[in-house]
């Protein structure tokens, strides 16, 4: 079924009132986790719980700062199954390394739980299937943390331009990170620090000698993990073009790209150009060191081109061109997206309300697996036709097997 098909969402019933707090805990609270645990206790009707992480020193740090801002314990765990567990959580954060997003997303959907996870949605495209199955099913309220969509005001005027026809109809856009110019260096294997069960932290992906460049920050740059810089972006930077132009899911796939770094043992490329079909348009993702001619100093960006001019974005700003010139005194069209009250807080109030979050995991999931399928074609150096209603990839059996991944003995993905 293809899950954008699915019947209207009626959510479970949520909290009693409107001021009611959450009780929240937080599974992984590393680099990522740490910010997104300093954020959510920012709002006065968090309360934090719970706090689960396989290194002791995260959660010595993760503790140690609840006490400090909030004058409270709360339970700690080793094991996220046992947090799910807690009837005291009503909500989870989860800021894992990318294979570990979808089996604690869909246990905590089966939990009761509402889930905030982090981008990109999931590791494979099966799994993020199973997270908005799981999500539709319990009535979780969800979020993927692609936090630009709501946090900065500056998407929502280009998505307005871009629908304003201001630049008439897009045929084309072009989108762009730059990457790393250092490598991670190469170091040789060792013992797991004290404290981290690194056994558990390798979780359903192969079993591997533990080696400090593949685990916590470093951990996006090997294939057993995540899909490098390319997939760590995708979704912050492509999340405009979705949503400008309502995109779905292409048709076809190529890519090409290579890792050219010296003392460095990374596998995923720094240099990378995928180009996606979809109906009616094309986009080119490129990332490499050095940014497009004349954007140098755009790190990121992506430029929406139309029949009648061009709509260049970053996070922060917007520019728009007419014949190769910047236009200044254009015509904007009247706001129509409302602003956001920020993206922790929209989940918090969905919570509360059992309304859909605009990042919720069926989006998360529409937007993913376009960044996914990238990878899979410049893994495999073809060119892959998607059906999406099926979701597979058609006439490659050995690119179709890497929609899902093999989980290692004993995890299932139920």
């Amino acid at each position: 079924m293809k899950l954008s098909a699915m019947a209207p969402v009626v959510l479970r019933s949520g909290l009693a009132a409107a001021n009611d707090r959450i009780n929240v805990g937080f599974i992984g609270v590393g680099g990522m986790g740490f910010g997104r645990l300093r954020g959510f206790l920012q709002h006065a009707d968090v309360n934090p719980v719970a706090v689960c992480d396989l290194d002791t020193r995260h959660v010595d740090r993760a503790v140690a700062h609840i006490k400090q801002v909030r004058n409270q314990s709360v339970t700690t765990y080793t094991d996220y199954r046992k947090l799910l567990a807690s009837k005291e959580v009503d909500a989870v954060c989860i800021a894992t390394p990318d294979h570990w997003h979808a089996l604690p997303a869909v246990q905590a959907c089966a939990a009761g739980k509402d889930v905030f996870v982090e981008k990109p949605l999931s590791f494979s495209i099966g799994e993020g299937r199973a997270m908005v199955k799981a999500a539709r099913q319990h009535k979780s309220v969800t979020q993927m943390g692609n936090h630009i969509h709501n946090d900065l005001p500056n998407y929502r005027r280009v998505v307005e331009l871009v629908r304003s026809g201001i630049v008439g109809k897009i045929q084309r856009v072009s989108v762009w990170k730059t990457s790393e110019t250092k490598g991670i260096g190469a170091v040789a294997d060792s013992k797991p620090p004290e404290g981290f069960d690194y056994d558990f932290w390798l979780g359903p992906a192969p079993a591997r000698p533990y080696n400090a460049n593949r685990s916590h920050f470093k951990y996006r740059y090997f294939w057993d993990y995540s899909g490098g810089m390319f997939i760590d972006f995708w979704c912050h930077i492509t999340d405009v073009v979705y949503w400008a132009l309502d995109l779905q899911a292409p048709t076809a796939v190529a890519a090409t790209g290579r890792r050219q770094l010296t003392d460095d043992s990374g596998e995923t490329p720094n240099y990378m150009e995928v180009q996606y079909e979809y109906p009616g348009l094309d986009m080119v993702w490129s990332l490499n060191p050095i940014g497009p001619p004349g954007l140098e100093d755009w790190g990121i960006g992506a430029a929406f081109q139309g029949t009648e001019g061009t709509i260049i974005t970053n996070y922060g700003e917007h520019r728009v061109y007419v014949k190769g010139k910047q236009v200044m005194d254009f015509k904007r069209p009247d706001p129509s997206i409302a602003d956001s009250p920020g993206h922790l807080r929209e989940f918090l109030n969905s919570v509360k309300s059992r309304q859909l979050a605009t990042c919720d995991v069926e989006y998360g999931h529409r937007l993913t697996k376009a960044g996914l399928l990238g990878n899979i074609a410049m893994r495999t150096g073809r060119r892959i036709r998607w059906d999406d209603a099926r979701e597979t990839i058609l006439s490659d059996k050995d690119a179709a097997k890497m929609v899902t991944r093999r989980y290692r003995k004993p995890w299932k993905l139920a």
